[in-house]
Protein backbone atom coordinates (compact mmCIF):
# COMPACT_ATOMS: atom_id res chain seq x y z
CA UNK A 1 0.00 0.00 0.00
CA UNK A 2 1.35 3.68 -0.60
CA UNK A 3 2.47 5.90 1.67
CA UNK A 4 -0.23 9.25 1.88
CA UNK A 5 0.98 12.25 0.56
CA UNK A 6 -0.81 14.13 3.11
CA UNK A 7 -2.44 14.34 6.29
CA UNK A 8 -4.71 16.04 6.84
CA UNK A 9 -5.87 18.00 10.03
CA UNK A 10 -10.13 17.08 11.15
CA UNK A 11 -8.64 14.74 13.91
CA UNK A 12 -6.04 13.65 16.13
CA UNK A 13 -6.31 10.10 15.86
CA UNK A 14 -6.32 8.35 12.00
CA UNK A 15 -2.35 8.10 12.08
CA UNK A 16 -3.17 5.94 15.26
CA UNK A 17 -5.97 4.10 13.53
CA UNK A 18 -3.46 2.76 11.31
CA UNK A 19 -1.13 1.79 13.70
CA UNK A 20 -3.81 -0.09 15.48
CA UNK A 21 -4.90 -1.52 12.53
CA UNK A 22 -2.02 -2.60 11.93
CA UNK A 23 -0.68 -3.70 14.68
CA UNK A 24 -3.67 -6.48 15.16
CA UNK A 25 -2.78 -7.47 11.59
CA UNK A 26 -6.27 -6.61 9.88
CA UNK A 27 -7.25 -4.61 6.50
CA UNK A 28 -9.52 -1.77 6.51
CA UNK A 29 -11.99 -4.32 4.97
CA UNK A 30 -12.26 -6.81 8.29
CA UNK A 31 -11.85 -3.30 10.11
CA UNK A 32 -15.35 -2.23 8.41
CA UNK A 33 -16.69 -5.06 9.26
CA UNK A 34 -15.72 -5.34 12.52
CA UNK A 35 -17.30 -1.18 13.10
CA UNK A 36 -20.74 -2.72 11.14
CA UNK A 37 -21.08 -5.11 13.75
CA UNK A 38 -21.20 -2.34 16.30
CA UNK A 39 -23.69 -0.09 14.23
CA UNK A 40 -20.79 1.69 12.58
CA UNK A 41 -21.54 1.54 8.72
CA UNK A 42 -19.10 3.65 6.87
CA UNK A 43 -17.47 3.44 3.73
CA UNK A 44 -13.96 2.26 2.80
CA UNK A 45 -13.02 5.63 1.62
CA UNK A 46 -14.67 7.37 4.92
CA UNK A 47 -12.32 4.99 7.23
CA UNK A 48 -9.45 6.41 4.60
CA UNK A 49 -10.46 10.06 4.99
CA UNK A 50 -10.58 9.05 8.76
CA UNK A 51 -7.17 7.49 8.54
CA UNK A 52 -5.94 10.26 6.73
CA UNK A 53 -7.13 12.45 9.25
CA UNK A 54 -9.27 14.26 6.89
CA UNK A 55 -12.31 13.57 8.44
CA UNK A 56 -13.45 14.04 12.19
CA UNK A 57 -14.78 11.02 13.92
CA UNK A 58 -17.91 10.92 16.20
CA UNK A 59 -18.13 10.13 19.60
CA UNK A 60 -19.99 6.20 18.79
CA UNK A 61 -16.89 5.79 16.50
CA UNK A 62 -14.10 6.08 18.98
CA UNK A 63 -16.11 3.50 21.08
CA UNK A 64 -16.23 1.35 18.35
CA UNK A 65 -12.97 2.04 17.86
CA UNK A 66 -10.96 1.76 21.30
CA UNK A 67 -13.54 -1.76 21.69
CA UNK A 68 -12.38 -2.97 18.61
CA UNK A 69 -8.57 -2.43 19.75
CA UNK A 70 -9.13 -3.52 22.76
CA UNK A 71 -7.77 -0.07 23.93
CA UNK A 72 -8.69 2.85 26.41
CA UNK A 73 -10.16 5.94 24.29
CA UNK A 74 -7.15 7.73 25.80
CA UNK A 75 -5.16 5.33 24.23
CA UNK A 76 -6.48 6.08 20.26
CA UNK A 77 -5.11 9.43 21.02
CA UNK A 78 -1.98 8.59 22.86
CA UNK A 79 -1.20 4.83 21.88
CA UNK A 80 1.61 2.99 24.05
CA UNK A 81 4.64 1.93 22.65
CA UNK A 82 3.24 1.74 19.03
CA UNK A 83 5.84 2.14 16.18
CA UNK A 84 4.86 1.74 12.85
CA UNK A 85 6.94 -1.46 11.16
Amino acid sequence: MPKRRSVGSENLIGQNIVLLRRRLGINQDTLLSRLQVRGIDISQTTLSDIEGQKRRVYDKELVAFADIFGVTLNDLFNPPDLEET
